[in-house]
């Protein structure tokens, strides 16, 4: 397969790319579509041709309440990358790393494109994944699809804030956005997800005061504990990563979804970052423990049940893919 040529191209012509939506505000309902590409020829010209017209589809779905503010957002795997793109690749883009230990598991699942789509209303995003599935036609195989809700004031179905520690405004951009040190790729962003199933009941029976233990804040009022009653294995702990005496920050997107006749209640996780290590070692210190044996005991009433590693590239490199092969 010969080099795509997009990313020499701007390069060369010092063009900035422009970024997908990753910092976009939070939204109001989402649908995080996963799917695997087929391995005809065919099914990768297909790929390659929608590439290119995805933004021209959000545009024309998002006119239906400009208010909405519609957004999505197109993430690759390492191996589509490889077949769709070929080299150049970015440089950090692997299949997510499983992680053992002891009863916990951070599974890794099939997927090759991921589809993030969020709005004020469900329906734009209903209407837009179905206009992405109609375009992409046999070429993909749909693996996992969850419709997601905003849940009272942005917690989860666990009772807590979720994303209180999101980076904001210039800080946001610094922290998900490729750079300098990938100039080929600037501007895209690594996405990992996962979704989890919580044992609802089990968590229930807890106090509020052993829940906020193990989250590391208060239950009511988001605040986090003091260092010197927060254990450290909560999970606020263990998530927060340090180097050279500087927190370095992903963007949360987390969004409750469920079946509460079937007794699903969970939080499908993606986590948008410069680099996948940070989230990499996130999970870690979550499984594994920091050190190991100190794992973050919210495991204990939560499971993932899917894992993957995605790229979102530019939408200048998305729109600017062509249809030669």
């Amino acid at each position: 397969m010969t080099p795509d040529p997009t990313s020499a191209r701007n390069a060369a012509q010092g063009l900035r790319a422009l970024a997908q939506p990753v910092a976009a505000p939070l939204s109001r309902a989402a649908i995080f579509l996963v799917v695997t590409l087929k391995p005809s020829p065919e099914s990768r010209a297909s790929v390659r041709s929608f590439c290119a017209t995805l933004g021209a589809l959000i545009r024309a779905v998002e006119t239906r309440d400009f208010e909405a503010a519609l957004s999505c957002i197109m993430g690759v795997g390492s191996e589509a990358w490889d077949r769709l793109f070929g080299p150049p690749r970015p440089a950090m883009l692997h299949p997510f790393r499983e992680i053992h230990a002891g009863e916990r598991h951070a599974i890794s699942t099939p997927g090759d494109l991921l589809f993030h789509i969020r709005a004020k209303r469900m329906d734009l995003c209903f209407e837009l994944v179905t206009q992405i599935m109609m375009r992409l036609g046999d070429a993909v195989t749909p693996v996992d699809e969850v419709q997601a809700f905003r849940y009272f004031d942005d917690r989860d179905l666990i009772g807590f804030v979720d994303g209180t520690e999101n980076p904001r405004g210039h800080a946001a951009v610094d922290a998900v956005f490729v750079g300098d040190e990938d100039p080929e790729f600037a501007g895209g962003s690594y996405v990992m997800v996962q979704k989890y199933l919580h044992n609802l009941a089990a968590w229930d029976a807890l106090s509020t005061e052993a829940q906020e233990r193990i989250i590391g804040r208060r239950k009511f009022s988001d605040v986090e504990l003091d260092d010197s009653v927060k254990p450290t294995s909560s999970h606020s702990s263990l998530t927060t990563i340090v180097e050279d005496g500087k927190e370095i920050k992903i963007l949360r997107d987390n969004m409750p979804f469920g079946r509460p006749a079937h007794s699903e209640f969970g939080t499908y996780f993606i986590g948008y970052s410069r680099s996948p290590s940070t989230t990499e070692l996130m999970l870690e210190n979550m499984f594994i423990g920091r050190p190991p044996g100190n794992y973050d005991r919210l495991l204990d009433f939560s499971r993932a049940v899917t894992g993957n590693l995605f790229f979102a590239p530019s939408a200048t490199f998305l729109e600017d893919v062509t249809d030669e092969t």
